[in-house]
């Protein structure tokens, strides 16, 4: 089963709408910056297609702003019945639901362009670099044992 393609606009359009209701009523510049500042890369990510750099940030971002959204929402929420209010909370939590789907586009996204399918960080081959030294001729500042 195939994934549909999903555009990068749409992700970015859908996401810059609820984050700027979410931000009508209750929520910190913190949340405001964090947002946008994500949003933003994903601006650079839809202008350079075949950037893989910028769809890694911008996902990495969607990941970091999950976390960051649900400290938010922990610490800023209060039960005012304002119907603004709960317009607001209703949008911000509706984004924070969309962004891990958003993420899996994303990531999908990534792939697309050339991205690598998983992190390998290589810590073989960086232990064997160090640690080449043959037992039977070692040396100590010069001198053979």
């Amino acid at each position: 089963m195939e994934i549909p393609p999903i555009n990068l606009k749409a992700i970015l359009v859908v996401h810059w709408f609820l984050t700027v209701w979410g931000c009508m009523a209750w929520l910190p510049s913190s949340y405001i910056c964090a947002n946008f500042s994500v949003l933003a890369v994903g601006v650079w990510a839809m202008a350079q297609r075949d950037s893989v750099d910028a769809v890694l940030m911008f996902l990495i971002g969607l990941l970091l702003t999950i976390v960051i959204d649900i400290v938010h929402f922990s610490v800023f929420y209060s039960a005012v019945p304002v119907d603004l209010f709960r317009f607001s909370v209703g949008m911000a939590i509706f984004s924070l639901i969309l962004k891990p789907l958003s993420c899996f586009f994303i990531y999908q996204m990534y792939r697309e362009r050339g991205g690598e399918y998983n992190i390998n960080f290589d810590l073989e081959t960086s232990v064997d670099s160090r640690c080449t030294t043959d037992s039977a001729d070692t040396t100590f500042l010069g001198q053979r044992y």
